[in-house]
């Protein structure tokens, strides 16, 4: 690598100390190679991204487990309505990508440091505020949705 250094700064000042890189992302930045790659390789990499973001969490397999139960759900319910599928399809995307987004950081934060970090610690509540949130929101619309459909199979209304 050289003696080339790199300093991340937020907002005009340094956060937590010394931000480390770690020697994958130092060769990818000095790579000319990586700026110019490829469809394919781009979309290669996302995909490994995925099977990463799947294989390593067990809360990405709960959601992914939830998304399954709630296309079941549909299914069984008979929502034939294209919007109503288009909102379940669109708040399990939206939960798997805060999944995803909240174990990148996760990651991100083993690599950049072992010990309690309070910036650190601070991103990761946040992350994970916002599966929350997402997951909250979900279930909500995810209710209206089914208990609608059940009310109008029961004749309720």
């Amino acid at each position: 690598m050289g003696s080339k250094q790199y300093a991340v700064t937020f907002s005009g000042r340094r956060h937590g100390g010394p931000f480390i890189i770690t020697h994958a992302v130092l060769a990818m930045l000095d790579n000319e190679s990586f700026r110019g790659r490829s469809w394919a390789e781009k979309f290669s990499d996302a995909f490994r991204g995925m099977k990463d973001g799947v294989r390593g969490q067990s809360s990405f397999f709960v959601h992914f487990f939830c998304a399954g139960l709630v296309i079941l759900a549909g299914g069984v319910l008979k929502i034939d309505a294209q919007s109503e599928w288009c909102l379940l399809l669109l708040c399990i995307t939206l939960v798997l990508c805060a999944e995803m987004f909240n174990s990148a950081l996760e990651s991100m934060a083993r690599a950049i440091t072992d010990e309690l970090n309070p910036h650190i610690a601070t991103a990761l509540n946040i992350s994970s505020a916002a599966v929350l949130v997402a997951s909250i929101g979900a279930s909500i619309i995810g209710s209206l949705i089914f208990a609608n459909r059940l009310a109008t199979m029961l004749a309720w209304w």
